[in-house]
């Protein structure tokens, strides 16, 4: 049975963005900013900065490339996809994705871990949970 799925030509390819996202949190994680990686590579930051957000797609050789200087392997990058075997998409966009997508989750994912003390984090936790259920105020 074949399922139509309407693909939104606008919106980033899933794929595109998950490899985006990748590469994002490992050069985050290593502390690199966007110009020391394009920089590694050949490329102007801008074009990091475009791959990261999925504007555009990393050729194979690019990716190679900056798996080389992010010191990981190609296959980093499509980890958590899932291997496409069950005849659907195995990428969605996910609230999740979006959220380490933006500044200020990538930031909070980065240093909630280093904070050490669990019955901080719990109370950092109560905290987001008390303030996502509040409704939205008007702020001037």
């Amino acid at each position: 049975m074949n399922t139509f799925v309407e693909i939104d030509r606008d919106a980033p390819n899933p794929v595109d963005r998950h490899v985006g996202l990748r590469i994002r949190m490992r050069r985050k994680e290593l502390g690199m900013s966007q110009e020391r990686l394009a920089d590694s590579i050949g490329l102007t930051f801008q074009q990091v900065q475009k791959y990261e957000r999925a504007t555009n797609r990393v050729s194979a050789s690019k990716l190679w490339e900056m798996a080389q200087v992010l010191r990981t392997n190609v296959g980093y990058f499509y980890e958590g996809l899932g291997d496409g075997n069950d005849g659907g998409s195995q990428v969605k966009s996910e609230p999740f994705q979006d959220f380490l997508l933006s500044n200020e989750g990538l930031e909070l994912a980065h240093l909630f871990p280093r904070i050490r003390e669990a019955r901080v984090r719990r109370k950092i936790l109560d905290l987001i949970r008390a303030m996502a259920d509040e409704p939205d105020t008007v702020r001037a």
